[in-house]
């Protein structure tokens, strides 16, 4: 009796030990991506400071202090001060105020511009990459028409066309970066559509939506997520670049591309510093620490990254 005892104690605990070690392996992946991400300086220091930028823009009636488009004609180009921190435009607007609300614009057109065009990309590359041969010939030969131009040429066009606005902004931008997530999404559906677990799915009949969006699309989406990581950061810069050349978001709603348009003059640029620094840092800030939680996103995914 004692014997068994002692035989099956160690049998027992051995297999509730080897259920523990199935159960963190299971687990293990996406915690190991979530440690790697947290312990990347960088990447903790551009959330931060991205926090940091959203939360003024987000709330920007609350930290403002002055409406954007207030003007005091008698106070212009005043150098920072007690009443205006950050000093005030040439036409008596307060710099501050309208660094916040320009924020909201850039927040904006970066992230709805590349959430219209990841999707657009998920829906061509899954059907390209799964079905494969006339859909993904059709619909890679578009891909190859949009890259053979060059696209801030066409995006200045057809800005200019429809008319500068925070809307038209977006969904130019929008139409136009699907390419490169719709080849990104093809090149890992192809790599994963022929996978046994895959063809376990086929073959019990389960349909091709359900196939795509339960069983392949979940291994895209790390990927992914760092193109969309790096894509709002270009989308920023491409509607500063736009405002700058007046095809953008139009005065008075404030951006920091049209406020860096409105100080061109030399003068302006040797002795007002406040006029364009401000907004010229701020695109620079957050261009920064969205490409720094990029890195730190494809640092923890990619299994051949040490750990941090």
């Amino acid at each position: 009796m004692s014997d068994s005892s002692t035989v099956s104690a160690p049998a027992t605990e051995k297999q509730v030990q080897n259920n523990l070690e199935l159960r963190s392996k299971s687990q293990a992946p996406s915690r190991r991506v979530l440690r790697k991400f947290f312990r990347h300086r960088l990447a903790m220091f551009g959330l931060g400071l991205l926090v940091i930028i959203t939360v003024l823009a987000v709330f920007a009636p609350v930290f403002a202090g002055y409406d954007y488009a207030e003007q005091d004609l008698k106070n212009t180009r005043q150098p920072p001060s007690a009443t205006h921190i950050l000093g005030s435009d040439s036409f008596g607007r307060d710099v501050w105020s309208r660094m916040l609300y320009g924020g909201r614009v850039s927040l904006q057109v970066g992230l709805l511009a590349v959430g219209v065009y990841i999707a657009l990309g998920i829906l061509l590359g899954s059907l390209a990459g799964y079905y494969g041969g006339v859909v993904d010939f059709i619909i890679m030969r578009g891909v190859d028409v949009v890259l053979c131009f060059p696209t801030l040429m066409v995006i200045i066009f057809a800005v200019a066309i429809l008319g500068p606005s925070l809307t038209n902004t977006i969904i130019v931008i929008g139409l136009l970066g699907w390419p490169g997530p719709t080849r990104l999404v093809r090149g890992q559906i192809l790599s994963i559509r022929e996978m046994d677990y895959i063809m376990a799915a086929r073959s019990v009949g389960i349909p091709d939506r359900r196939a795509i969006l339960r069983h392949v699309l979940p291994g895209v989406l790390p990927p992914l997520i760092v193109s969309a990581t790096f894509g709002v950061a270009g989308a920023i810069l491409t509607e500063a670049a736009l405002s700058f050349l007046n095809l953008g978001i139009r005065p008075p709603e404030p951006s920091w591309g049209n406020m860096l348009s409105q100080a061109q003059e030399l003068v302006i640029l040797e002795q007002q510093l406040w006029l364009w620094l401000p907004p010229g840092l701020a695109i620079m800030l957050a261009v920064l620490c969205i490409n720094f939680i990029g890195d730190g996103l494809r640092d923890a995914i990619d299994p051949r990254q040490r750990d941090y």
